[in-house]
């Protein structure tokens, strides 16, 4: 089976890794980690290029951060049952990216996180969860945080 993790170092990651590990998967699945950075938009021209330049960097940071802390994490509550475990950071719109990388690496299931945000802030930010689910060819699971 091959599953598609998408992470953002939030708790929300670790709430989907525990349901992995709780969950019987077939011996040897595979389970792609990633981080998708997305890159700002910016005025041109000035110090808004090393501004960019800088902006970008953190968030690549963050997201290679956010991706090795969760497949150590994963590796380190599965390997006995002999997941191999992909890494990955892309770079992108999250919704799109997501939903693309799924078909690219043959997803069975693409497992997130939900943020848990309202109406409101929906409406305003866009959910990933959301988008994904509505657009993903394979199954999707959004894992919520217990309260």
């Amino acid at each position: 089976m091959k599953i598609l993790l998408a992470v953002d170092g939030s708790e929300f990651t670790d709430v989907s890794i525990e349901q992995i590990v709780r969950q019987e998967f077939p011996q040897n699945s595979e389970v792609r980690v990633i981080s998708v950075v997305e890159t700002p938009l910016l005025p041109s021209g000035g110090d808004a290029v090393g501004l960019y330049d800088q902006i970008e960097k953190n968030s690549r940071r963050l997201a290679t951060d956010a991706v090795e802390k969760a497949a150590g994490k994963l590796r380190d509550k599965t390997g006995t049952r002999g997941f191999k475990i992909i890494p990955a950071v892309l770079t992108g719109s999250a919704k799109g990216v997501i939903v693309e990388d799924a078909e690219t690496f043959g997803a069975d299931l693409i497992m997130l996180g939900s943020h848990g945000h309202g109406r409101i802030e929906r409406f305003l930010l866009g959910s990933v969860s959301q988008a994904v689910a509505m657009h993903a060819k394979c199954s999707v699971e959004i894992v919520r945080r217990r309260k």
